[in-house]
């Protein structure tokens, strides 16, 4: 997006204002000031000050910190858009702002990438054992571990939107077998890859070596994979999850790890974080747990995607809903 064309949106846009409360990417800002709003960025603005501030706003741009909750959207009396600079919307009521009138717009193909290559490399890191060996060689230990490989393994994605075909494909060029579940019909998208369609979600588990979850969180798939989806898993199964925390139940993760079902679990997210449970801050701390610290959109090339998808988004509807 050329900053230049936002230039024609001055006349309709000049004087509305957005709260930018989480870090984002300086294009984001570059183009919203281009077309003539007032930009105030404060990251790291807490929840009382949003509360406080909010009302003098046209619109809200957010990442994950901040959780745009029903109060907050009441006290918006001025909001015409919530954007989030990013994919999931989790941390935004949406049917709050869509009783009120308010857009909320998203980038959902921004971080396909990043996110599918952390998958892959979580995946890999997993199986060859790679934490654990650089513990090692750090601590002048000179001693072998002993991983798998994926080649011939069988790699279940649960969900098969745009991140979970990407790894798909990723995982089919290092030959893997992938079998794909989905509660929409899929059936297209794993025919041109060559993947499976399980039946069901116990269907996938039940015969992968390997389990990669890239799910929205909604209430039907907080907790998704929990203690009856780990009884079905075969033992020693990889679990990778670089889609939202709260979809793996924490303590029913640990049980599995400790009864030997899970040989290891790599994990970008948790349903809290920083780890704030018993059974997080044990997990964070397995020995056959990789943690990492929710970096799957953390590019600089998903994050100018970011910028651009957002900003596009945004003025497009802040220009609507002034009538032009």
């Amino acid at each position: 997006m050329e900053i230049a064309k936002l230039e024609k949106l001055r006349p309709c846009l000049e004087g509305a204002r957005v709260l930018v409360t989480d870090p984002v990417d300086g294009l984001l800002l570059e183009a919203l000031k281009a077309a003539g709003l007032e930009v105030d960025y404060r990251p790291g603005i807490s929840r009382g000050e949003i509360l406080v501030a909010i009302p003098e706003y046209d619109a809200l741009v957010v990442r994950s910190r901040t959780k745009v909750d029903r109060v907050v959207i009441e006290r918006g009396q001025r909001l015409k858009v919530i954007a989030r600079a990013g994919v999931g919307l989790d941390n935004v009521d949406v049917h709050a702002a869509q009783e009120r009138g308010i857009r909320v717009v998203n980038a959902p193909g921004a971080a396909t990438q990043s996110v599918a290559e952390l998958t892959i490399a979580l995946l890999i890191a997993a199986a060859r054992r790679v934490p654990e060996s650089i513990e090692f060689a750090r601590k002048g230990v000179w001693k072998k571990v002993m991983g798998v490989e994926l080649f011939g393994k069988t790699l279940a994605v649960v969900g098969f939107g745009r991140i979970g075909r990407r790894v798909a494909e990723i995982a089919k060029a290092i030959g893997m077998d992938i079998v794909a579940y989905d509660v929409m019909d899929i059936t297209g998208y794993a025919e041109k890859l060559g993947a499976r369609v399980a039946r069901s979600l116990h269907d996938a588990l039940a015969e992968a070596d390997a389990v990669t979850l890239h799910v929205p969180l909604t209430p039907d798939t907080y907790h998704l994979i929990s203690w009856d989806e780990f009884r079905v898993m075969k033992r020693g199964v990889i679990l990778v999850n670089t889609s939202r925390g709260a979809v793996v139940d924490a303590e029913a993760l640990l049980w599995a790890l400790d009864e030997g079902i899970v040989g290891a679990a790599a994990l970008d997210v948790l349903e809290h974080e920083p780890p704030a449970t018993e059974a997080e801050k044990k997990l964070a701390a397995h020995p056959r747990v990789i943690l990492t610290t929710h970096i799957g959109a953390s590019t600089i090339e998903a994050q100018r995607r970011v910028a651009v998808e957002t900003a596009r988004k945004l003025l497009e509807a802040l220009a609507e809903a002034r009538g032009c």
